[in-house]
């Protein structure tokens, strides 16, 4: 499977990614050099009239209407509704009601939908992204000046590894942020794989000492598949314990880092009815497990041995229903996925909110994840088939004498 990993030791803004060609405007390409670094650099001309702002709606609309692939489109969506949600939780107001200043503006457009179609002529890599330097100081915006991360930034980023250095500037911009968190299935370093390719993304500010770049590099992952791990079994029987206690017992062995905690009720001596605690959990947590089994139940001891376990690679996807937006677990064997599974969660709250059967939403986030799988996989096909050129492979015809 292919990898692309963005590395953003200069953050990550809308200018370093966007490579689409819109009719009606003007697409400017140029190598220029940050820090003694080359890069391309790509500025988007949308005439002298200052552009206006978009709801979603309108968003939804002009990005729907258009002639792109289901897949490009529903995730330049993701990507919007991610930024919608972000400054509505801000504002405090119903997402109905953002209003997108700059980001909803033809620039961003091309910013979101170009980095999609960039990917899907990849055939969807999947993307893992560096912990974002977000850079430091002041930024003013339309509704004043705030410090860096700016409120949308640091609402998108929520639960993201970040961090700041010396540079002044906003070096992770809320179009940056939401491609990098719509974009990106990890963060974290560079995963093992065969690199093939490296680009240089250039931004429009210069720093001293810093160069203002955006790196991708692309290659085959060689460590997708199947994790081999040794973990520890921990077992014990108890007949003497108020049932009640189960429940907290559970909760306090999750928090210790068990892996997982199962219960059974078994016979034992004198006929009596019991239960048999089971525990998986790491072996450097062993000491914190056995703290809790003896301060939490009655036991007074119990059997452990150490256990092979193979665990398939996974990561999580976002799709777009009907419904709203849905997270799956997918699992990975080999290169392909073998199972995707919508996140109990998410279809819950969409089902609850929409008054729709579960069964509907877990059904419509499914189809929507092989259905953009389906479409990224002809794209890539296509792209290492393109056919045969005019006339090219024809028998000469012959010469009359």
């Amino acid at each position: 499977m292919r990898g692309l990993y963005l590395d953003c030791f200069s953050g990550i803004s809308g200018d370093k990614l966007r490579k689409l060609p819109v009719k009606g405007y003007d697409l400017r390409v140029s190598r220029v050099t940050r820090g003694d670094l080359g890069g391309v650099k790509v500025d988007v001309a949308i005439g002298a009239a200052k552009q206006s702002g978009r709801g979603l709606r309108e968003l939804r609309r002009t990005i729907e209407g258009s002639g792109l692939s289901r897949a490009v489109r529903s995730r330049a969506l993701a990507a919007f509704e991610a930024l919608v949600d972000a400054e509505a939780h801000v504002h405090r107001i119903p997402r109905e009601r953002v209003h997108l200043h700059e980001v909803g503006a033809v620039d961003a457009i091309v910013d979101i939908v170009g980095a999609m179609i960039g990917l899907e002529a990849l055939g969807w890599p999947r993307v893992v992204c560096s912990p974002l330097h977000i850079g430091s100081g002041m930024v003013t915006m339309e509704h004043g000046t705030f410090p860096v991360p700016a409120p949308a930034v640091a609402a998108l980023l929520s639960g993201k590894p970040c961090y700041a250095t010396e540079v002044q500037g906003e070096l992770v911009t809320p179009t940056g942020a939401a491609l990098a968190v719509t974009l990106a299935e990890d963060f974290g370093p560079l995963p093992s794989m065969r690199l093939q390719k490296v680009g240089y993304g250039a931004g429009s500010k210069e720093y001293d000492h810093h160069p203002n770049l955006l790196r991708a590099l692309l290659g085959d992952l060689l460590d997708e598949g199947a994790v081999r791990e040794t973990v520890l079994v921990l077992e014990t029987t108890i007949d003497d314990m108020n049932p009640q206690l189960y429940g907290h017992l559970m909760d306090r062995l999750f928090a210790a880092g068990a892996l997982e905690v199962f219960y059974t009720p078994i016979q034992m001596k004198k006929n009596r009815p019991g239960t048999m605690v089971t525990v998986i959990c790491p072996q450097p947590r062993l000491e914190e497990v056995t703290a809790v089994i003896f301060r939490e139940t009655t036991t007074i001891g119990f059997r452990y041995l150490p256990m092979g376990r193979i665990e398939l690679g996974r990561r999580i996807e976002t799709v777009t229903t009907p419904w709203g937006r849905v997270r799956l677990k997918v699992s990975v064997h080999n290169g392909e996925v073998v199972q995707a599974t919508p996140e109990y969660e998410d279809c819950r709250a969409a089902a609850l909110k929409a008054r729709v059967p579960l069964k509907r939403v877990q059904q419509a986030a499914v189809h929507a994840f092989e259905h953009a799988g389906r479409e990224g996989r002809a794209v890539a096909r296509a792209r290492r088939s393109p056919g045969r050129r005019g006339g090219a492979g024809r028998k000469r015809r012959r010469r009359r004498a």
